[in-house]
């Protein structure tokens, strides 16, 4: 499946931004979707997952209760909602998928597919 991820872009601090991940040439509906982020000299990321039924979501703590992952089957893509943004939130920002999540959605190794990424920048 290929993966397009889009909605980055230039937000001041607090501000907020939608990301989105659509599926071409194949639904989603068969994938659990993450997304990652990785900062200009960090390492990678686990930002938000949401399961194949849209009914689990995971987030680490660096972005709980100001992100929020969500899908529309009908639309075959998955969000991510950005409030609150930090300047430590700038990063590209890329969602995966993967075709069954367990206990280890946090881990980029267990995603098949990536998207290329959009940049996030956030302006203090």
């Amino acid at each position: 499946v290929q993966l397009v991820d889009s909605g980055g872009g230039l937000v001041q601090a607090v501000g907020s931004l939608r990301l989105s991940c659509a599926a071409a040439g194949r639904t989603f509906s068969s994938y659990a979707i993450g997304w990652f982020r990785q900062a200009s000299g960090k390492e990678r990321e686990f930002v938000a997952a949401i399961s194949l039924s849209g009914s689990i979501t995971y987030y680490p703590d660096s972005v709980k209760g100001r992100f929020t992952i969500s899908r529309d089957k009908a639309k075959n893509t998955v969000y991510l909602h950005m409030n609150s943004l930090k300047p430590e939130d700038t990063a590209v920002y890329c969602c995966a998928a993967t075709s069954y999540i367990g206990t280890y959605y946090y881990m980029a190794a267990k995603y098949s597919y990536w998207g290329r990424g959009t940049q996030v920048t956030v302006s203090s």
